[in-house]
């Protein structure tokens, strides 16, 4: 009986951590596309030239 229900929780782990995974690939996804975009979209510098949209 112990065998079986640590079995479950393997399994419930790997899912949640299968599941955490996919996930953060998403985030990462989405703030590339963001990150990318800001190069695109800049606001204008001082004297009328490109400035970065960042702070650091």
């Amino acid at each position: 009986m112990v065998a079986v229900l640590l079995v479950l929780l393997l399994a419930l782990i790997l899912f949640g951590a299968g599941f955490a995974l996919k996930a953060l690939w998403w985030i990462a996804i989405a703030v590339l596309v963001v990150w990318l975009l800001g190069f695109v979209i800049r606001p204008a510098g001082h004297g009328g030239r490109k400035g970065r949209w960042y702070r650091w």
